[in-house]
Formats: structure tokens, sequence, C-alpha cells
């Protein structure tokens, strides 16, 4: 629990922890951003890590002049899409028998069953749609993998999807990260960024427990 309420002091501060990141450490803030984008893009037991937050953090402080916003993209992107490739190779070789448990304490299979829902209802383009959805973010080419999508089809949808992702939520801190009202309101700016990319998961849910109801209604 300790280390949760840390994840989500960290998420919810990004503005003072990037900031504290980028003075002590300098140049090897990118670095640091591409380890914690790729983890939670690559690795299907992280799918907590600050992700859409992270990218609107990152492209405001690229807009005060403490990031090269044009670096940040390239090295962002890079990291979303060897992310996703490791990911779906960790899927493809590892497959049902990370889910065999239904205790298991990080590959829980209420994760796997959302993101098929989701492929069901969106195909190949789960891989770019998903880029915006925490969680499914982090298990759908994971599942790509398991379900032995062609790789040529699937980094064509990671690629557009990755960099796609980058450039759109880093694009959004750096053009209205630095509008004085969000600058004063950061927290709220950040919980709101986590409040509309849980939306769809939300959604989703809501229509799955009212499908089930309405089927355990019919005689």
């Amino acid at each position: 629990m300790e280390i949760v309420r840390k994840v989500v002091d960290i998420v919810l501060h990004l503005d003072r922890y990037l900031g504290a990141i980028i003075q002590q450490y300098g140049l090897w803030t990118y670095s640091i951003l591409f380890v914690v984008i790729f983890i939670e893009t690559g690795l299907v037991v992280m799918p907590f890590l600050p992700g859409d937050s992270l990218l609107f953090a990152a492209g405001t402080f690229a807009a005060l002049g403490a990031l090269d916003v044009r670096l940040l993209v390239v090295i962002l992107s890079a990291a979303a899409v060897l992310g996703d490739t490791v990911n779906y190779w960790i899927g493809h070789h590892l497959g049902q028998r990370a889910f065999a448990r239904e205790d298991a304490r990080f590959f829980k299979k209420e994760y796997l069953e959302r993101t098929h829902a989701f492929y069901e209802k969106h195909g190949g383009k789960t891989i770019i749609i998903a880029r915006f959805v925490p969680i499914i973010r982090t298990f759908a080419p994971f599942v790509a993998g398991i379900g032995r999508m062609s790789y040529g089809r699937f980094l064509s949808f990671n690629v557009i999807g990755g960099v796609g992702w980058v450039l759109l939520l880093t694009g959004a801190g750096y053009f209205f990260g630095t509008i004085p009202f969000v600058k004063k309101n950061f927290s709220i700016a950040i919980m709101a960024i986590i409040v509309i990319s849980a939306l769809p998961i939300a959604v989703e849910y809501l229509r799955n427990r009212r499908r089930r109801r309405t089927g355990a209604a019919r005689p």
C-alpha cells in the first residue's frame, strides 16, 4: 500500500517531482522519462505508472524551456514504441500461462478480459485507441502477442499509436500547461487528465454490467 500511495503522490504532484528531477539530473532527465514510459507501456505488471499525466507535465516543462520539446518527442516516442514491442513479444512467448492463476497479484484476469472485450469492439485499431486508455494501454500489446497478431501489422499500429499519443499529450502540455490558471492549479489539471483518460474504462465497465444484468433478467 505504501508503494501505491507513493505512486499516487508522484502522479498528482508531477510538477513538483519532475521539476526537482530536472534540477538535479539535467540531461539525464530524458533517460529517466524514457525508462518510465518504456516500463509503463512495456511491462504488463506496471500499468499504474504515470503515462498521460507524465507526458503532459513534460510538455509543460518544455514550454518553460527546461526541456527540448523536439528531443522530448523523439525520445518518448521511441520509448512508447519499444515498450509496446517488448510487451507484444512477452505476450507472444508467455501467452495464457501468465494468467493461469485466478488470484494472481499482478497478472489480473479481469484486465485481460477487459482488453479482449476492447479488441472485440475495435479490432486491430485497439493498439492505437488503447494508447489513450490507462491499463488497456499496457495490456493491449500483450494480448496482441497472445493472439499472434502478425508483427508487421502490429508494428504499423504501434508506431502510429505511440507517436500520436506522445505528440498529442506532450503537445497539450506544451501549449496549455503554461496558461496561468493551469500553472496555479497543476494538480487539478493532472487529475482532470487522469479522469478523462479513465472515462473509456468506466463507460465500457458500465456497458458490460448493463449487458450482464439484461442477460440475467431474460428468462
